[in-house]
Formats: C-alpha cells, sequence, structure tokens
C-alpha cells in the first residue's frame, strides 16, 4: 500500500477488536501514526501496537470509555502529547445488544445511545478542537441496520440511524473549515465480537447471507480499506456522504 497518510495522525475509537484493530492497522499501513483507543482490552489493544511496530509503523495504546466525556478529553490530551497533531478520527467505538420490545429497558436503551451516539458526538467535538487550519477527516462507522433495521435490533438501529443523521449535520457544519465527515456503514462481519455472540451459526447469517449478491459476509479489512480512502484525499470531494459497505447487501 502506497504510504497516502505519511505524516498524518489518526485516532481510532474501539480499536482493540474486529473492525477497529483491522482499520488501526491499515491506516498504519498507509503511513499514519496511530492511537489505538481500547476500553478494557488492553492486552489485545497492546497486540495491535505490537503489530503496527513491528511491521515498521508508529502506534500507541491510549484507555478511555468513550461513553464518559472526561474520559474522551483525556484520549485526545494523550494523543496531542505523544504525536503533536491530528487529522484523522475514526468513530468506530459501539455497542450492539439486540432485544425483543418488551425486553427493553432504560438501561438497554442509554448503554448503547450513549456510546453509539453521544461518545461518538462528543469524541467528534474534542477532535476538532485538535484539528488544525488544514481540517481533517471523521470517519463515523454506523451499520447498514440503521438503514434496514432487523426485528429485534430497534435501539442499536436506532443508534446507526442517528449516527447517519449526525454525519449528514457535522459534514454541513463543519465544512467550510475543511472538516470532511463521512459515515461508512457495514454489513454483517465476521470479527470476534460475532463469534461469541453466536451469530455464526445462526439464521441471522444465513439471512444475510441470501441477501448479499457478493455471497459472504464481510472481513474486517474490506471495512479497513474503505477507511483508508475515506481519511485520505482520494475522498476529498466526499463530505456527508453514507457509503454502504456490505457486498450489495438489500
Amino acid at each position: 500500500m502506497s504510504k497516502k497518510l505519511e505524516g498524518q495522525v489518526a485516532v481510532v475509537t474501539g480499536a482493540s477488536k474486529g473492525i477497529g484493530a483491522s482499520i488501526a492497522k491499515q491506516l498504519a499501513e498507509a503511513g499514519a501514526a496511530v492511537v489505538v483507543n481500547y476500553s478494557s482490552s488492553k492486552e489485545a489493544a497492546d497486540s495491535v501496537v505490537s503489530e503496527i511496530v513491528s511491521a515498521g509503523g508508529q502506534a500507541i495504546a491510549v484507555r478511555a470509555d468513550v461513553s464518559k466525556p472526561t474520559e474522551i478529553d483525556r484520549l485526545f490530551s494523550e494523543s496531542k502529547k505523544a504525536y503533536g497533531r491530528l487529522d484523522i478520527l475514526v468513530n468506530n467505538a459501539g455497542i450492539y445488544e439486540f432485544s425483543p420490545l418488551d425486553g427493553i429497558t432504560e438501561e438497554h436503551f442509554h448503554k448503547q445511545f450513549n456510546l453509539n451516539v453521544l461518545g461518538l458526538i462528543f469524541a467528534t467535538k474534542a477532535a476538532v478542537e485538535h484539528f488544525d487550519a488544514a481540517g481533517g477527516s471523521i470517519i463515523n462507522i454506523g451499520s447498514v441496520a440503521g438503514d434496514s433495521p432487523p426485528p429485534g435490533a430497534s435501539v442499536y438501529s436506532a443508534t446507526k440511524a442517528a449516527v447517519d443523521a449526525v454525519t449528514k449535520s457535522l459534514a454541513r457544519e463543519l465544512g467550510a473549515r475543511n472538516i470532511r465527515v463521512n459515515s461508512l456503514n457495514p454489513g454483517m462481519v465476521e470479527t470476534e465480537g460475532v463469534h461469541s455472540a453466536g451469530f455464526m451459526d445462526t439464521d441471522l447469517l444465513k439471512q444475510a447471507l441470501a441477501r448479499t449478491p457478493l455471497g459472504r459476509i464481510g472481513q474486517p479489512k474490506d471495512i479497513a480499506m474503505i477507511a483508508v480512502f475515506l481519511a485520505s484525499e482520494d475522498s476529498a470531494w466526499l463530505n456527508g456522504e453514507t457509503l454502504f459497505a456490505s457486498g450489495g447487501y438489500y
């Protein structure tokens, strides 16, 4: 991969595993210095950093629960201390919990909205304060669920629909400062989380495959390569867009 992000610095939230880890690795391979954010999986985050550094890249791990504004502030101050600038933010940290309507509680609602939406907004707010006059690229990781919500996932799907709305609004608000904001919305991707949730042996996977013309579910690198594109000048004329990375899922 060409070093199209040479000299740039990226913060990737929720980057210890899955899609976030793959995005961190690909951004580093493209030349960016990467801050690998994690909330609880220190060993996994350190492993991502080690892999990046051993391949000749630059990376550090910074712990912060992105659902808590005070910890977001620390994430960005640590990033600035390490690398002195910020050019790219990937808002990847998020959780999904499915529940039928009769099982939805206030805790179920707030747990997902506090991280998937409010955390994303506050992380963006902090990042914008660290971008210089050259601007930057913000990539929000959404989901096809925001556009095509499955049954039993009303709250999760609502958070991802909110991410798309936030993306469009902030793109219009921040564009004058040369800060681009786009959503990258995967379909089902084979990650540790998908395996641990047991989705690989369910009708949900069969349904996803049946609705995906390319005939497979995604791999983390499928998403990560598009994130590199959105972070780079190759996508300089994209702003406020929602890109579905799902193999044509319908």
